[in-house]
């Protein structure tokens, strides 16, 4: 309810730093969800986007990982790719996550062993094993890049913002894969990544290995989401990648 108070309207927005922009909805959808799980959980940690780190949250048993909006620019700009992530994080992985986009009505919830869903309804990633052909969501410049040493096949490419977005619809089989280079946050991924991983797909490190959640760094370098029988190739296809054209 705050999230479509505020979006399509007038509201204050500004730049954090390093082009990261905040508005006054992820202020207020943040404070609402510190107080709320707060109240209900006071002996867990925190960690979310738009509140100072606590190194408090290392020592606590469960941590709260939270994005009071992720994909602030769709969000800015009125359009529909924005999701609220909350995961509950222990010993280093979710163990329940939301990931809700509050203008289609989509609520992704998943716990651990419980599997995956989508408005209630079970979800799986699909099958798909080729990268030719397959459904990928990212931007055409990035995918059409010249950093490829080994290009990469005929595609569908389209586009969201925000990317636990991007990994929820992956996990629904609404598309087939996505990935990152740039640098991603904890908060960015921890509760998609259970989402993925209780739908049956698989989410990973560029180097194909399980990420690590409210460590004292939140920082990760890109990551590569899909069901299991694209997810090699997809590695394969990451490994190919130019940091610098010669």
């Amino acid at each position: 309810e705050i999230a479509m108070s505020y979006f399509g309207g007038e509201f204050a927005r500004w730049d954090k730093g390093g082009d990261n922009p905040v508005t006054e909805a992820d202020i207020a959808i943040d404070n609402m969800l510190r107080k709320a799980l707060g109240d209900a959980f006071p002996d867990h940690g925190w960690l979310s986007e738009e509140t100072e780190d606590n190194t408090d949250r290392l020592t606590q048993h469960r941590t709260w990982i939270v994005d009071p909006i992720d994909g602030t620019r769709a969000f800015m700009r009125g359009e529909p790719h924005f999701t609220i992530c909350i995961a509950l994080v222990e010993q280093a992985r979710p163990i329940s996550a939301i990931v809700f986009n509050p203008a289609s009505g989509e609520l992704y919830e998943a716990v651990s062993g419980g599997g995956a869903r989508l408005n209630g309804q079970p979800i799986t990633p699909s099958g798909q094993a080729q990268i030719e052909g397959a459904r990928m969501l990212g931007t055409a410049s990035f995918y059409h890049s010249k950093r490829w040493a080994v290009p990469w096949p005929d595609i569908h490419i389209e586009k969201r913002n925000s990317i636990a977005y991007r990994i929820a619809l992956v996990a629904a089989g609404r598309f087939d894969g996505c990935l990152g280079l740039s640098p991603v946050n904890d908060w960015d991924l921890a509760a998609a990544d259970l989402i993925m991983q209780e739908a049956g797909g698989r989410i990973s490190r560029r180097d194909g290995a399980e990420f690590l959640y409210n460590q004292r760094s939140v920082r990760h370098a890109g990551f590569v989401a899909s069901g299991h029988a694209l997810h090699p190739a997809l590695i394969d296809q990451l490994a190919t990648w130019r940091p610098r054209l010669n």
